[in-house]
């Protein structure tokens, strides 16, 4: 029998204690090492389940009308940020297509002309859900149509006005764009329209209504009793607080974003944003480079479109200002721009390898800095997300519908859970959409 002290127990008590919590510190590096491996695997699989999952809808995709014919269709890959193939590869469920008007001359003439650009492309959303491809995409008026059609594994299309310059003074063309599918309208473009006063007017102070005119106020009425949710991601400061102060039922900034952490007239104020909370409505994150980081973009674009001249000086073709394009015939813009894509992919390589490491472009982590911004300013009820596809949208890793899935991934990074990412993808929009809907139908009822 060997004897040990009292002195020496203790000491021997502590160097295995000792013992004991090395190997198991050891061990458990050994397993956070493994457990870090497993987790990032676990986490790119765990967001592609939840975007099979939610349904994902983006509230803002331009379209041309030259694309919604039986010869050139979204049926088919275009060279277009969105159609069906892309739509399907990259799990985009919901896109709103836009009848877009340009502000011109507040005059009869000028409604005349705009009515006619809207009607055709209220058209062409119709043959491409009802000619050309029904049994791959669908019509949605409700959030119930939505989930149905979702259900049955088509796409869904949904329609937005951007400017409303097109209804004139003829408030019954509000009712006429409801009953054709019309979902939501803005009351201006870039340019005071006859509704509203625009952004644009920062750029000189000069404003023709300092908010809305009398026609806007009846407008904002009427588009409450029809159940078309009410657009502020084009119109002046002054025009989104009134109207969001006039208006019944909550409503939508389409694509915009926070003014606070980029500071262009397009995006919203915290005055505005907090604004919106109280009126119950949703502000649509876009995904618009110079949007979201302005300073950022034109570092990249100076580097990037140096690279892009070289190319095009090599393939004997000269690229134009967009004054110029707009002066083109128009089978010659649509030539033009072809060709100005197959400059841009051949310079595409040299722009990764060389401009990339010292001027990295807007990128789908700028578009979660400012949803994390919103929401954390107005809470996760309050804030969705949008591309503006078509239309100048689109950042680095979400450049077209078929990568919609990586804007999923960088909320799962961020933490947000699947309800919320849910919510931002579309929970948020419906519900906005459901609440304007049963505000029509009480001021319907009543009247």
């Amino acid at each position: 029998m060997i004897c040990i002290s009292h002195s020496e127990s203790k000491l021997f008590t502590m160097k295995h204690i000792l013992t004991v919590i090395t190997l198991f510190s050891l061990a458990l590096v050994s397993c956070t090492g493994q457990q870090e491996k497993e987790t990032e695997e676990q986490l790119m699989e765990r967001a592609r389940q939840i975007h099979e999952r939610v349904i994902t809808l983006d509230t803002h995709a331009d379209i041309s009308t030259s694309n919604f014919t039986e010869e050139q269709n979204y049926t088919m890959n275009l060279n277009t940020q969105v159609n069906l193939p892309k739509m399907e590869e990259g799990g985009l469920d919901i896109a709103w297509f836009i009848v877009y008007t340009g502000q011109d001359t507040l005059s009869e003439e000028g409604y005349a002309k705009a009515y006619e650009n809207a009607d055709d492309k209220f058209k062409a959303i119709h043959r491409l859900t009802e000619e050309y491809a029904p049994d791959r995409i669908e019509l949605a008026l409700t959030s119930d149509d939505v989930r149905r059609i979702n259900s049955e594994g088509k796409k869904v299309a949904m329609i937005g006005v951007e400017n409303a310059y097109p209804v004139g003074t003829d408030l019954s063309h509000i009712q006429e764009f409801y009953e054709r599918g019309a979902r939501y309208m803005s009351l201006s473009h870039n340019g005071h329209s006859q509704f509203s006063d625009s952004n644009t007017g920062t750029r000189d102070s000069t404003w023709l209504h300092n908010g809305l005119s009398d026609l806007g106020r009846e407008a904002v009425a009427e588009m409450n009793k029809w159940g078309i949710m009410i657009d502020l991601s084009h119109p002046s400061k002054e025009a989104n607080i009134e109207t969001m102060k006039l208006s019944k039922a909550p409503v939508i900034a389409s694509h915009s974003s926070a003014r606070a952490l980029n500071d262009v007239s397009r995006n919203l104020t915290d005055e505005e944003l907090l604004l919106l909370k109280e009126n119950g409505g949703v502000v649509q994150t876009v995904a618009f480079k110079s949007y979201l980081n302005t300073e950022k973009n034109n570092k990249y674009g100076e580097a990037a479109d140096n690279i892009i001249e070289e190319v095009a000086a090599e393939m004997d073709f000269e690229m134009l200002g967009w004054g110029e394009v707009r002066q083109l015939p128009q089978d010659e813009i649509e030539a033009y721009f072809a060709k100005r894509q197959e400059v841009i992919d051949a310079a595409t390589p040299r722009i990764e390898e060389e401009v990339h490491p010292v001027a990295p472009p807007v990128d789908v982590t700028d578009l979660v800095d400012h949803i994390d911004y919103m929401v954390d300013l107005i809470g996760i009820d309050h804030v969705g997300i949008s591309s503006d596809f078509d239309g100048g949208g689109g950042v680095y890793g979400w450049e077209d519908a078929s990568e919609t899935f990586n804007v999923t991934l960088e909320l799962v990074k961020r933490g947000y859970t699947e309800e919320e990412i849910s919510k931002l993808w579309s929970g948020n929009l419906l519900r906005v959409l459901d609440d304007v809907q049963a505000v029509a139908t009480k001021i319907q009822a009543e009247s």
